[in-house]
């Protein structure tokens, strides 16, 4: 019985000619050529007149600087070929129903553009161009003196398309059989990421008798090594088996990387479980995620057989995996940020505004009534302090550490979960769901090398962001000790499994708790309510304790807020005007940049207030009324505070305006503890929400 024959009414070579045609006439605008060359340096020596004839053509500019070793990756953007259409007709769609397909193709009318080297090359020679050139004078007599060599090893660059902006991203769970070979985009978060490994791409052997050299291109995740030697001119010719031996620094290796994504939160349905896919980076995409990244990726959904032991298992089963091709970072960090003159006039405006401060704090969660000081310092949070390094590797916290303890209802949870939601990198966890190796690190396996590696917790995973922890009070003692290293060391130690290192953490701590009774007990002192113990204290800049007291004016406000917020959805209107969560994230990426010193004269001034804490302090433990442990930390919490104040101002100097905001939110941080007369700072009433 034969098998049936399928024609495909596609002709290959008349597509690689449409594919050379757009390659070679295809013209950029001035804001794509921008884009894509923003981070290309050009060398100084370069001539403005040579290729006069490329000028303009995006593709072109690209091909000469991969001629010259200036660039290895290609990116094909399916919007070009889109705009390109009116005269290849459905050529995108072809692209993306029969993804391999056409990188093939692409590849081949690239190589047959490829324009020869403008400036020399000598100095990125490889191993590999030189076997080239001796290869090449050897056949020079003959014909077809390249056909010995695989297109992988002749290739200088990775190709890649990049999906189009008007296509839906896709939850893991939607991605069916119905996508396989096609190019989708799919949207998760990154759980696990793997260490960069060389892929083998072209194996390279030297026969021991004739001295040939032998490539054998590799496709899948096995081969069976070549043993006999293929040369037809020598050892066939004289009836020689000659032994291959293999030759690494000749072979042809590749940036490998696997990752795994997950669902988001909001993409899964209720009572089910978040799905995950594997997704394997090549070459120049390597190094581009980190566990927690909210990512949209484009890439190839395909198949791959089990090998190994796990074939007699899986028997007829195959797995899945997802070939990226572009990455999407949601939330890029600060200082990935793309600024654009419009952003830039923007940030220039807000910052002439006199009541920047209460503005933005007020933008922090809106749709919560009051909490005006712990949105202030929350503000502070985000854009942090100078972190100090000296010249004998002594490293001094910039980062701000700030606790919120109080009774229930009073939206502690919700402030951590827009704070997680609005930082770069924010990690959200609960107390009595994290162990002490969630939260640091844990020795696992990998199922990829099968070696032991460390998979880092929550607070690596929040490295350069803000870890929020609710519920600490809930958390073991021995879980909670973890956290002592990272909050002023900003490092985690670990020692297990014949691992030894140290890994960065440095972030800043935004933890939620209640006290002791679950309702603060005013018949107790303040630390047994608190009933955290001192050393961790010390550690927190700023310690909120938020008590609900009944207030007919308070209370009546409260309910018409959140009244208001289920009516319409949205909060009421503000006393100033709202400010776009992505232009606040801007402006305190700005704002990070500044390094804001002390002067002489405020000097003095921090030494009588600290002089002047410690004393309260001390009076506050004779009537019984302390919460917090005045000590040398203070001092550094006061200076963070009025540093982060100063970044606001995109100041270069602290100035005793700061100072003073700093020590009056340290005092409104335990103002709910004292009766009116007892308060030593006028609260701010500078904002009042209506």
């Amino acid at each position: 019985m034969s098998l049936p024959v399928l024609n495909i009414p596609i002709n290959y070579d008349d597509e690689l000619e449409k594919i050379q045609t757009f390659l070679s006439t295809y013209v950029g605008t001035n804001k794509e050529w921008d884009e894509d060359f923003a981070d290309i340096a050009l060398s100084d020596d370069e001539d403005d007149s040579q290729d006069t004839s490329r000028k303009g053509l995006k593709y072109m500019q690209q091909l000469q600087r991969i001629a010259n070793r200036e660039q290895q990756m290609l990116t094909i953007d399916l919007e070009d070929v889109h705009q390109h259409e009116k005269t290849v007709a459905e050529l995108v769609s072809r692209i993306r129903n029969n993804t391999r397909r056409y990188i093939t193709l692409f590849s081949e009318a690239v190589d047959k553009l490829m324009p020869p080297p403008t400036k020399d090359i000598s100095e990125h020679d490889e191993v590999i161009d030189v076997i080239l050139h001796q290869r090449r004078e050897r056949n020079e007599q003959t014909e077809g003196s390249q056909e010995g060599f695989p297109d992988h090893l002749l290739r200088r660059y990775n190709l890649y398309f990049q999906p189009l902006r008007s296509d839906v991203a896709l939850a893991v769970r939607d991605v069916k059989g119905a996508y396989l070979g096609r190019l989708i985009t799919v949207r998760g978060i990154v759980t696990r990421v793997s260490e960069v490994k060389p892929l083998l791409l072209v194996n390279a052997y030297t026969c021991d008798v004739c001295g040939s050299e032998t490539f054998q291109q590799i496709s899948s995740k096995t081969f069976a090594p070549i043993t006999d030697c293929q040369n037809e001119q020598e050892c066939k010719k004289n009836g020689i088996h000659g032994s291959l031996h293999m030759q690494t620094r000749a072979c042809r290796f590749s940036p490998f990387q696997e990752v795994k994504i997950q669902e988001m939160a909001d993409q899964v349905p209720v009572g089910h479980i978040p799905r995950s896919m594997t997704i394997h980076v090549h070459g120049n995409l390597t190094r581009q995620m980190n566990p927690g990244d909210v990512v949209h990726l484009g890439g190839i959904f395909l198949p791959i057989p089990y090998t190994g032991f796990q074939a007699i298992r899986a028997g007829l089963l195959t797995d899945t995996y997802l070939e990226a091709h572009h990455i999407h970072q949601l939330k890029k960090q600060y200082s990935e940020m793309e600024m654009t003159p419009q952003i830039q006039a923007q940030i220039a405006e807000m910052q002439a505004d006199p009541s920047l401060y209460n503005k933005l704090a007020q933008n922090i969660a809106p749709e919560i009534y009051g909490h005006t000081d712990v949105k202030k310092a929350l503000l502070l949070l985000l854009v942090g302090g100078v972190t100090k390094t000296m010249g004998d590797g002594m490293k001094i916290r910039g980062d701000l550490n700030m606790c919120l303890m109080g009774d229930p209802g009073v939206a502690k949870s919700q402030l951590l979960k827009y704070i997680s939601k609005i930082a770069p990198r924010g990690v959200y966890t609960t107390g009595k769901g994290s162990s002490g190796v969630g939260l640091t690190a844990a020795v696992m396996r990998d199922p990829v090398t099968d070696e032991m590696v460390l998979e880092g917790g929550a607070l690596v995973l929040a490295d350069n962001g803000i870890c929020c922890i609710d519920e600490f009070d809930k958390m073991e003692e021995t879980d909670r000790t973890a956290i002592h290293e990272v909050m002023e060391q900003q490092t985690i130690s670990i020692s297990k499994a014949g691992i030894s290192t140290t890994l960065n953490a440095r972030t800043s701590i935004l933890a939620a708790a209640n006290p002791l009774y679950g309702r603060y007990n005013p018949k107790v002192s303040p630390v047994e309510n608190i009933n955290l113990p001192a050393a961790l204290l010390s550690r927190f800049d700023l310690l909120f304790l938020i008590l609900d007291k009944p207030t007919r004016e308070d209370d009546e406000r409260l309910a018409q807020h959140v009244t208001h917020v289920h009516m319409f959805n949205s909060h009421p209107e503000l006393e100033y005007d709202a400010v776009d969560p992505i232009l606040m994230r801007h402006y305190i990426a700005q704002a990070r940049q500044r390094r804001p010193t002390v002067p002489p004269d405020v000097s003095s001034y921090i030494v009588d207030s600290y002089v002047r804490l410690r004393k309260l302090s001390k009076d506050d433990a004779a009537q019984k009324k302390s919460h917090t442990y005045t000590s040398a930390r203070t001092l550094l919490g006061v200076l963070r505070l009025a540093q982060a104040l100063a970044r606001l101002r995109f100041a270069d100097f602290v100035q005793r305006d700061d100072l003073d905001e700093a020590l009056r939110l340290m005092e409104c941080s335990k103002e709910s503890l004292h009766d009116d007369e007892d308060k030593e700072f006028e609260p701010d009433r500078s904002v009042h929400v209506e």
